[in-house]
């Protein structure tokens, strides 16, 4: 198929949107299959988009960030998952990982961390999920103790994108009593005795997207790790989370893509009673709506990119778009694997990856029954 006609609000845009394509093309999808078959984190793929500039878009300039309006920004990420989703997926999850410090910490310690954050050359994680508490965010039971100029810290967060390869963690923890208002933001950088990622888990899809808990056992980190104040760190949290949100949600139109387009291919090759599969009503018909589902995420997100670039309020359209877009991915590469038929449930072609990796877009940032429940109460209240 040809690429996705787009709609950009500047010639830079247009040029970066070029830049990530050939990236893409050359750099990205040529590694995907054989990485995700050996579960091979694609560390050197990460520093390249990082010297192209491509981590820090969403980001002020004056802090080595891109400038660039989230609507674009998202849009590098589409075209990355497109070409490999652990590799979009993790640049969404690096920008989450940047949000904290960009829009809570101090000028000091912007000026001394955020450049090489923006700049790619650290990688970050998030840790905010523990084994008791992943939608009942508030209820995390990581505990961390003022102790002169430092803090120690104990507990152990679970499902951590890039747990083990990542240089720099920020840890939501617990300072003061029970709910939201007791929860602390921490910048950990990766080599702080006693902060202990452990062996990846075993997953049906992105393998070569590290997760991982880790533990920590009487982490100290100095105090001026700390990002905002003591008892704001769960208000951070979910303020990076309807941004990160959007990136899920871009995510999973690059798939979703990927997926139509494999199809489309497929069934403009494959013939049966003497003419192409796509000849057929039925096939083609399925191919309409899922290029149409397609269409209506991409709108979608983009709409809800526009909202948050214009300083109005988006949370709900952000979780609206996380929904939609994860939803449509699950049924687009589905059908996907339908149209291949056989070929469909074989490693020789993408589509089986493509379908495996979607199901993790619909839990991750907050399941979609989260969602829901967001723009229900959105609503309502």
């Amino acid at each position: 198929m040809p690429p996705v006609v787009r709609s950009l609000p500047s010639a830079e845009a247009e040029d970066l949107l070029a830049l990530t394509r050939d990236l893409v093309e050359g750099e990205v999808a040529p590694r995907a299959a054989e990485a995700e078959a050996r579960s091979e984190f694609p560390r050197e793929v990460f520093r390249t988009l990082g010297k192209a500039g491509l981590l820090g878009l969403a980001y002020p300039e004056e802090h080595g960030g891109g400038g660039q309006p989230y609507e674009v920004y998202l849009q590098v990420v589409e075209e990355l998952a497109r070409g490999w989703l652990a590799v979009g997926l993790g640049t969404s999850v690096h920008t989450l990982s940047c949000f904290p410090l960009a829009a809570f910490g101090t000028e000091e310690q912007k000026q001394r961390w955020l450049p090489d954050m923006l700049g790619g050359e650290l990688l970050g994680a998030y840790c905010l999920s523990e084994s008791g508490s992943g939608s009942d965010a508030a209820a995390l039971t990581t505990r961390a103790v003022r102790d002169g100029d430092s803090y120690v810290v104990d507990g152990a967060k679970a499902w951590v994108t890039h747990g083990g390869q990542a240089d720099f963690y920020n840890l939501m923890v617990r300072t003061g009593g029970p709910g939201p208002k007791g929860i602390s933001c921490l910048l950990a950088p990766a080599d702080t005795p006693g902060l202990l990622p452990q062996p990846p888990e075993k997953k049906m899809g992105m393998r070569s997207s590290t997760t991982a808990s880790v533990l920590l056992e009487s982490a100290r980190l100095p105090a001026d790790r700390l990002v905002g104040e003591e008892g704001v760190g769960f208000r951070i949290a979910m303020s990076a989370l309807d941004g990160g949100r959007l990136g899920i949600a871009a995510c999973a139109v690059g798939l979703a893509q990927a997926a139509l387009d494999t199809a489309v291919s497929y069934a403009m090759e494959r013939k049966q009673f003497g003419q192409r599969i796509a000849d057929f009503q039925g096939l083609s018909f399925l191919l309409a709506d899922m290029a149409t589902q397609v269409e209506a995420a991409r709108a979608l997100y983009l709409s809800a990119a526009r909202r948050k670039d214009a300083g109005q309020p988006f949370g709900p359209q952000a979780a609206m778009s996380k929904l939609f877009a994860s939803d449509t991915a699950m049924r687009v590469t589905t059908d996907a694997v339908q149209v291949l038929g056989g070929y469909g449930y074989v490693e020789d072609f993408p589509a089986e990856r493509y379908m495996r990796e979607a199901k993790i877009l619909q839990i991750v940032e907050g399941t979609n029954q989260v969602q829901r429940l967001v723009i229900g109460r959105s609503l309502t209240s």
